[in-house]
């Protein structure tokens, strides 16, 4: 006896059963984003290892063993992703309401860098808060912290920001207070990184765009008096503008020299990781301020290129995630992605021009690759909270709750 098996068309065979729910193929966070942001940190960790293994040469590093950077910076990175894992656990929400907190916490620390006996001078700066175990940067949190406060008060403000007194004004005022500040230190890398996080967010949370143009000009005209008004500014500058002349070579320009001739020796493939020249006490700062041009020198253009193209991505990753929130109706959480996305890219361009001869010497380290606690930590911290913005895209675009 033969029995006739049913026949089941595709459309009813790819239909789920009656009560079965099925899960999701959306992945839980972006997991992309965390491999490429763990990628740019170990290779950091690999480039201020081979930066600063001849440091100990030095009288100046006498006491310290070849691996003391590669240890502390390890040490730093895990930190720093612990940090990052409680800050994903916390909602935007809440971020949302302790940032005009948070930003009035660090313009406190920033006034008390300046305090004597309490701020910390390195080079006849004075940047840090020294807490025995480990030193503090204000301005690293006040990047941070500034993308929060910009993104809840365009939001706050959202119905008077086409005006002048009421919504324009206050937070240039905050801006310019902070300005101060950092310029006492003196740090103008930070305040002008600041700046452009603010005025991004501002022009993306509507502003209008005759202030802003107004604004940009006259910030424009600030760093210009500031740069005429400081006498070792402009040294700096006339050095950016000619570095090949032997007082300048020998000079101000010392460092961007040194580093141009890093890129040079590098060409196309580099000379091979650990075969840097340059390092070996010819150019200053190697495993901060100028990691890129080590990584140039080392690994050629195929390797900077490799390092521009990761930061390009999470600048793009971040815009996305913050276009998809505003398109939920969250816009703080897209103001403030977009705003860590400005101030990763920004930071990044700024150190890499000045790695290039592109512009003048700032004292900007690379994002997640230069050796340094607060920078290292910090940014880490920023990129949880935008992982955690994408998170909650994801369970609203479930229909779930956050």
């Amino acid at each position: 006896m033969k029995f006739a098996m049913p026949s089941f068309s595709s459309s009813s065979a790819s239909a789920p059963l009656p009560g079965v729910v099925q899960r999701s193929k959306m992945m839980e966070y972006d997991q992309p984003l965390v491999w490429v942001v763990l990628l740019l940190m170990l290779f950091g960790m690999v480039m201020v290892y081979s930066a600063s293994i001849a440091l100990p040469d030095s009288p100046k590093y006498a006491n310290y063993k070849n691996t003391h950077f590669l240890v502390r910076q390890g040490l730093y990175i895990g930190a720093a992703l612990f940090a990052g894992l409680l800050a994903f656990r916390v909602r935007i929400e809440t971020w949302q309401k302790l940032a005009p907190y948070l930003f009035v916490g660090t313009l406190i620390l920033l006034a008390l860098v300046l305090v004597p006996g309490v701020g910390k001078g390195v080079n006849g700066a004075r940047r840090w808060l020294s807490f025995k175990v480990f030193n503090l940067q204000p301005s690293e949190l006040m990047k941070l912290f500034v993308v929060l406060y910009a993104a809840d008060y365009t939001v706050r403000k959202q119905q008077v920001m086409h005006k002048l007194t009421k919504g324009f004004m206050p937070m240039t005022a905050a801006i310019g207070f902070v300005g101060l500040l950092l310029l006492l230190e003196p740090d103008l890398g930070a305040f002008g990184v600041i700046v452009c996080i603010a005025m991004g967010i501002l022009f993306l949370g509507g502003i209008n765009g005759i202030w802003f143009g107004g604004i940009g000009a006259t910030l424009v005209g600030i760093f210009t008096m500031v740069i005429l008004l400081s006498p070792w500014r402009r040294e700096r500058i006339f050095a950016y503008l000619n570095p090949w002349t032997e007082e300048n070579a020998l000079g101000k320009a010392y460092q961007l020299s040194h580093s141009l001739i890093a890129f040079g020796r590098g060409e196309l493939f580099g000379v091979g990781l650990g075969g840097s020249v340059e390092k070996l006490h010819y150019l200053p700062e190697a495993h901060t301020d100028f990691l890129l041009a080590v990584i140039g020198e080392e690994l050629g253009f195929a390797g900077v290129l490799v390092v521009v193209a990761l930061f390009y991505w999470i600048v793009k990753r971040s815009f996305e995630i913050g276009r998809q929130a505003i398109a939920m109706d969250m816009t703080f959480a897209g103001l403030a992605a977009k705003g860590i996305g400005i101030w990763i890219g920004v930071q990044a361009f700024i150190n890499m021009g000045v790695n290039l001869g592109l512009l003048p010497t700032k004292g900007l380290t690379l994002p997640l690759m230069s050796y340094g606690g607060s920078g290292v930590l910090i940014n880490c911290v920023g990129l949880a909270i935008l992982l955690r913005i994408d998170y909650e895209n994801r369970v609203l675009m479930r229909g779930g709750r956050v």
